[in-house]
């Protein structure tokens, strides 16, 4: 441990102690129960939690790939599978598309929000997070009628009679699991801004709305392998 010469108000010299860099002053401050990475601890938990559901999803695309790589029963083609009739033609893939825009246009809307929230303008803050979550609720309706029109047309999870069994439960699984997350996304960004509106944050600062917004941006970026593996592939 390193010391400096500070002076004090007699002219004389006392030394202070600097903490250490490098591996030791990240042990020493562990030790100490100092912040060792000076992040807030819920910036800080919602990573470790990030982190957790992208094992998870991992897991689930992985086994996804691996059983449509395996099975000996044609995969069924989701430009047929997820067309939309329109007129007198099958467009492909109308609705995912539509899904799709309205998932990424929520990520810019949730960005603005956090750049209000810093500003100190929780007003904007607030209402940008409300339009964010109404477009989650568009996603979770659209998702909604995409399981309702599967349904009808006998599609299940231990069955399908457009192609290989396993497309319905992995469809469903994989699916009904994001659909999930952007529904209590919906709810976690509803509470922030009502509080953030009631001023609950103002002693407290506007972190929150990062945390929110690194939830809902990992929820949007799931969706974007989803859409490459399930609906692309």
């Amino acid at each position: 441990m390193s010391a400096v010469a500070i002076p004090t108000p007699e002219g004389t010299a006392a030394p202070a102690h600097v903490p250490p860099g490098g591996l030791r002053g990240l042990v020493a401050d562990w030790a100490s129960d100092r912040e060792a990475f000076h992040v807030a601890w819920g910036k800080a938990m919602m990573w470790i939690f990030l982190l957790s559901d992208t094992f998870i999803f991992g897991s689930f695309l992985t086994g996804y790939m691996t059983v449509r790589a395996s099975t000996t029963v044609p995969w069924p083609n989701p430009s047929e599978v997820f067309a939309l009739h329109v007129g007198a033609a099958n467009v492909p893939l109308l609705l995912i598309a539509i899904m799709t825009f309205v998932l990424i246009s929520s990520s810019g809307t949730m960005a603005m929000a956090v750049n209000f929230a810093y500003r100190g303008d929780r007003f904007n803050a607030a209402a940008l997070m409300f339009v964010t979550a109404a477009f989650g609720e568009m996603f979770v309706f659209m998702q909604a009628f995409e399981w309702s029109k599967l349904i009808m047309e006998g599609v299940r999870p231990w069955g399908n009679p457009m192609g290989a069994a396993q497309f319905g439960s992995t469809f469903f699984m994989i699916t009904g699991f994001h659909g999930l997350h952007v529904t209590a996304g919906v709810i976690y960004l509803i509470v922030v801004a009502t509080r953030l509106l009631r001023g609950k944050y103002e002693q407290k600062g506007y972190q929150i709305v990062e945390i929110a917004g690194l939830y809902w941006h990992f929820v949007d970026l799931v969706w974007v392998f989803i859409f490459a593996f399930f609906y692309l592939w």
